[in-house]
């Protein structure tokens, strides 16, 4: 029997079902190896192998059409690595990538879409410098970029920001920072709760019931603790348009199959 939302959470998020959702698929890599981190923490991994295109193939076989990669290595240093595996997966696959880490500039957007993106995953920067990616918004379109926000709750209760890998915490509130790209174009927004993610412990159905009645025209992701497909359907009950499954797949708790027969209940 699979452990589910509260009944009181699925009130809660019995929003909407009519926008279209989507399951991605994520892949973490880090020194060339699938992992994935407790709470965001670098100190805290595990691994689970060294092929991270093998892992893919297996998300496509299973009929999944999008894949969220991240190059964790990058997200905390910039730079990122992953061009070749980024190829690789596309080639192979035909699955759809969105992908980020270490994005820093225009030129670095411009080299992940040449490599087969689908679309390009800012974070940091999206938080530290808004008119930066909203330029790049004008330019490439908002069916290129996905603005990644990681969030987790402050003492006095706000949702912060912590960009650089999580590893440094950023002054603006989720909201805020998210009002800062009225009027660009946004339309792809990531929100991982760091605190739930990769516990297995289930998504925060507040926060993004929150988010999504805050922000109604924007496409928000889900990210962080799902565990099971009652997690999935509950996350799109909340009115996102995707979630981001991780460990729960790595882990065999959850199929791609099991996952992707949600997206058009």
């Amino acid at each position: 029997m699979t452990t589910g939302p509260t009944d009181d959470v699925r009130s809660e998020t019995a929003v909407t079902t009519a926008r279209p959702f989507t399951v991605y698929p994520a892949i973490d890599v880090r020194g060339g190896s699938v992992v994935r981190l407790l709470r965001g923490d670098y100190d805290q991994e595990t691994r689970y192998t060294d092929d991270p295109v093998a892992v893919a193939e297996n998300y496509a076989r299973g009929g999944a059409r999008w894949l969220h990669l991240v190059d964790l290595d990058a997200a905390r240093a910039g730079g990122y690595t992953l061009e070749q595996t980024l190829t690789r997966i596309v080639d192979t696959t035909g699955l759809m990538v969105q992908t980020g880490g270490g994005v820093r500039s225009a030129d670095d957007v411009q080299r992940l879409l040449d490599a087969g993106a689908t679309r390009v995953v800012v974070g940091s920067l999206a938080v530290r410098e808004p008119q930066t990616v909203s330029g790049w918004l004008d330019r490439f379109g908002p069916e290129q970029l996905t603005v990644a926000l990681d969030t987790r709750t402050s003492d006095d209760g706000r949702w912060v920001l912590p960009v650089a890998g999580w590893t440094s915490v950023g002054e603006q509130d989720l909201i805020t920072c998210l009002h800062q790209y009225d009027g660009t174009g946004l339309r792809h927004v990531l929100c991982t709760d760091i605190g739930r993610d990769g516990t297995l412990s289930g998504p925060n159905f507040h926060l993004y019931t929150m988010l999504t009645r805050s922000t109604p025209g924007l496409q928000v992701q889900a990210s962080g603790g799902a565990r099971n497909v009652d997690d999935v359907r509950a996350a799109r009950r909340t009115g996102t348009a995707g979630i981001i499954l991780g460990k729960a797949l790595l882990e065999g708790r959850l199929t791609v199959g099991e996952a992707i027969s949600e997206e058009g209940l």
